[in-house]
């Protein structure tokens, strides 16, 4: 950190009706809420940059430790917000915000300031237009399949070749969808798209680089911490969701009885297990998945609750154990990164990486970077990924990698 005074974190309360994204200043800021509680922030006090490389999130928990015990106590406790890539080759930036609301589990909504004094005055979401009526559905020719789904149907027709074969279980592949929206896309728009269309999902939007925003709406946590106390809900296997309620409800009773769906899911499960079980003193989870229901897809979901052994790890310790998990890379964890990389023609950026924020304290909230874009200018590039086990059809992969598209195109009309 170079700045020219020592910083320090002050704020005051904020009443229960205070809406977060009135503290998003603008697409440089970072947003990330679920059922009203998150972090939303403007400006920037510092920024801290992770290089690229092996046990990348480790040293990013040393790196932010060292930056925010740097700022002076205060009367409240600073943070830093950001996103790791999928596969940590690239740069992480974390930023340590000039300003932030935050309303957590209790409810209780804190603005704080770091370097309040200063003369920068930053964007904020109140002032932003009305939202806009959609626009028309983007046509054919405005979209790029990379890979098209001939060529995704084979790759995971490669993949069960290989899971059959014994080299791995599960393998989760990706395909991208780039769009010529004929317009700047306003990432903010999206943003309340997103939130207003599924509350029950973590909407986000984080800057990944100079220009670009990622914007999404994660229905999977990856790692909280609060004091002792550790969360994680995973998710794996996937049916879609209807209108009609008889259709609706037959496709979450295939789910749960769905032996493809169980293996995806289970292998996730035992690696989240695995994962938080050495550093907790109680570990509890439900021992059969629950449904879990976006507003387009039913989800198998196992809810992790644990109590961690003293001295308690942070938040980015915990998440440096956890990622990836199989449900967005696959296991064993190198055969699948492996596979990955020969099987997927793009590279995922954030996309399927941890997004979220940590505080001094080491408490924090990470999602996983899913159902999003990158958005830059007119353009955006869209992500959908299924996991892929022996029983998986590829035609059937196809078809739920373009459900996933079609739900964040239309959302995209918006912004």
């Amino acid at each position: 950190m170079t700045e020219a005074a020592p910083l320090t974190a002050q704020g005051d309360m904020l009443g229960p009706a205070y809406d977060l994204i009135a503290a998003y200043g603008d697409p440089s800021g970072f947003f990330m809420e679920r059922d009203g509680f998150g972090l939303a922030s403007a400006g920037a006090a510092a920024r801290i940059v992770v290089p690229g490389g092996p046990d990348q999130i480790a040293r990013a928990d040393v790196a932010v430790r060292e930056a925010l015990d740097e700022i002076h106590p205060g009367d409240q406790v600073p943070a830093a917000t950001g996103a790791f890539g999928f596969d940590g080759s690239r740069d992480a930036v974390l930023v340590i915000p000039r300003r932030f609301a935050i309303r957590r589990a209790d409810g209780a909504t804190r603005r704080v300031m770091v370097d309040p004094t200063s003369a920068e005055e930053d964007g904020q979401g109140g002032g932003w237009a009305a939202r806009r009526r959609p626009h028309d559905a983007f046509e054919d020719f405005q979209l790029h399949a990379v890979p098209p789904p001939a060529d995704y149907a084979a790759a995971v027709a490669m993949a069960v070749k290989r899971i059959r074969a014994g080299e791995l279980r599960k393998v989760v592949l990706a395909r991208s969808l780039e769009v010529d929206a004929g317009r700047d896309l306003d990432p903010r728009e999206l943003l309340r798209r997103l939130r207003a269309v599924d509350p029950a999902c973590y909407a986000f939007s984080v800057p990944v680089e100079p220009r670009r925003v990622l914007v999404g709406a994660s229905p999977e946590l990856l790692v909280a911490r609060s004091g002792l106390e550790v969360r994680s809900d995973p998710l794996a296997g996937s049916s879609p969701r209807f209108g009609d309620l008889d259709e609706d409800r037959a496709s979450a009773e295939y789910l749960r009885s769905s032996a493809k769906n169980g293996e995806e899911h289970a292998v996730v499960a035992e690696a989240v297990s695995d994962a938080l079980r050495p550093f907790c003193e109680e570990l509890t989870f439900d021992r059969e998945p629950v449904l879990f229901g976006t507003a387009n897809v039913w989800h198998l979901q196992t809810r992790f609750l644990g109590r961690l052994r003293e001295p308690a790890p942070g938040v980015l310790e915990l998440l440096a154990a956890l990622h990836p998990t199989p449900a967005v890379c696959g296991t064993p964890r190198g055969v699948a990164q492996q596979a990955i990389s020969e099987l997927e023609p793009f590279d995922r950026g954030c996309y399927a990486g941890p997004v979220g924020w940590v505080d001094r304290n080491g408490d924090g909230e990470w999602a996983i970077a899913l159902r999003c874009a990158e958005i830059e200018g007119r353009t955006a590039r869209l992500f959908a990924g299924a996991g892929i086990v022996a029983d998986s059809s590829p035609d059937q992969e196809v078809d739920e990698t373009e459900r996933k598209f079609r739900a964040l195109l239309d959302s995209l009309r918006w912004g």
